[in-house]
């Protein structure tokens, strides 16, 4: 009759009771209740000593625990929660090692302390999977920029506008925005550019003001960073995965600064969007960036913003045609449309190796081709392929390696040195 197949408490003073008699063998009764001698005579030992209360079951918790968590570590690790209730355990490690605390524990066992006080919904925890990560080599080689969906103040409505370094995740630019419009852009753009220097390239997605019909993908914004030299690519239509880095920029934004808090006005957005953006940058450890901030990668642009644009000139060897109010240009009596955000600016038309098709700059940027042959036009696409003497868009029939014959950059734009 071992202890199992009656309660604990019970089967141990009936054992105790037959073992106390005069006549008992001990050794027998262990045998039928199944327990050992050494077990036994433990419980004979402790009736004695203290009796029924002796026969219930003791903790088997340690006296000592040294591999604990103190309580005063612990309490550390929930106030960073507390003030970061987005945080995780890696996190978290990180940010109590770079203050200088000792004996921090590993990020399981403060994720476990999570858990033990309900800080960590596992649903939500589901949700996060990792992804192949792509990153370009150095800090201003690309920029991504994008709106955060608009959600509503007290009064009126905050438009997040975001612009984010694609090598370091640095948060050059988080803007409130009180609309999407170019000129509220390029407002916002402009003290970004004062602070941080210029882009080598800017990616965004083909929305307003940034984006127009897919065969003319051009506005008065983008036409102005070309202006400054500024590359321009634009995401694949949706797939907003192209500009991955900006969109779990904007998940975190959400998370940490968002959720749950409502804002009077745009100078309120502003205020905890600067606050936010300190800690993102300096304080906020990076998963992408093995735990670093990304401070510690980033270094502003040597390219300084001009705050005077020079005129628009090319090089002798180029056909300059302005572009018309209509958004087009002519050669020899046909029209070819460039684009409306191009009118009144000169563009230079530059042969190629492929005869009767020519190259159509603006400032050092390709942004299309002329087939003089069958009186056609294409569009360069991508910024990072279009720059001088790019590949993209070749014509049908004209080899892959469509080349200016003229490859110089336009005298009066930034040219390419400046970036150096």
């Amino acid at each position: 009759m071992p202890w199992k197949e009656c309660s604990a408490v019970s089967c141990r003073e009936e054992f105790v009771g037959l073992a106390r008699a005069e006549w008992a063998n001990v050794s027998e009764l262990c045998r039928r209740f199944g327990v050992s001698r050494k077990t036994g005579y433990k419980w004979l030992g402790r009736y004695a000593s203290t009796g029924v209360s002796g026969l219930s079951d003791r903790s088997r918790r340690p006296r000592g625990s040294p591999g604990r968590t103190s309580e005063a570590m612990e309490g550390r690790v929930l106030a960073v929660r507390t003030e970061h209730p987005a945080w995780g355990g890696r996190k978290i490690r990180r940010v109590l090692l770079n203050v200088g605390h000792q004996g921090v524990p590993s990020a399981s066992t403060i994720t476990a302390i999570l858990h033990r006080h309900g800080l960590i919904d596992e649903a939500e925890s589901s949700k996060h999977k990792a992804w192949m990560r792509f990153e370009h080599e150095h800090p201003n080689d690309l920029w991504q920029m994008d709106f955060k969906g608009h959600f509503a103040m007290d009064l009126g409505r905050c438009h997040p506008l975001t612009v984010l370094d694609d090598h370091s995740r640095y948060c050059v630019g988080l803007e409130a925005c009180g609309n999407e419009r170019e000129g509220t852009v390029r407002e916002r753009l402009t003290g970004v550019f004062r602070r941080y220097g210029l882009p080598r390239r800017m990616l965004m997605d083909n929305g307003s003001p940034w984006g127009s019909d897919p065969a003319h993908p051009w506005t008065p914004l983008t036409v102005w960073l070309l202006r400054l030299d500024v590359g321009i690519s634009h995401g694949r239509p949706y797939h907003p995965q192209t500009q991955g880095k900006d969109e779990r920029f904007h998940r975190t934004l959400k998370a940490e600064v968002l959720r749950g808090r409502s804002f009077e006005n745009l100078p309120a957005c502003q205020s905890a969007f600067n606050d936010w953006r300190e800690t993102y940058n300096v304080r906020r450890p990076h998963e992408a960036l093995e735990l670093n901030t990304p401070i510690t990668r980033y270094a502003i642009s040597p390219r300084s913003f001009p705050e005077a644009l020079p005129p628009i000139e090319y090089g002798p060897g180029d056909t300059v045609r302005r572009v018309y109010d209509g958004g087009q240009i002519t050669l020899k009596h046909r029209e070819y449309r460039v684009g409306k955000a191009f009118r009144g600016y000169p563009v230079a038309l530059r042969p190629t190796v492929c005869d009767g098709v020519l190259n159509v700059y603006f400032c050092t940027q390709r942004i299309g081709w002329i087939n003089e042959r069958t009186g056609t036009w294409g569009r360069a696409t991508r910024g990072d392929e279009t720059r001088e003497g790019g590949l993209e868009d070749s014509p049908p029939g004209c080899p892959a390696s469509v080349r200016s014959a003229h490859s110089g950059p336009a005298a009066g734009c930034v040219s390419r040195e400046s970036r150096r």
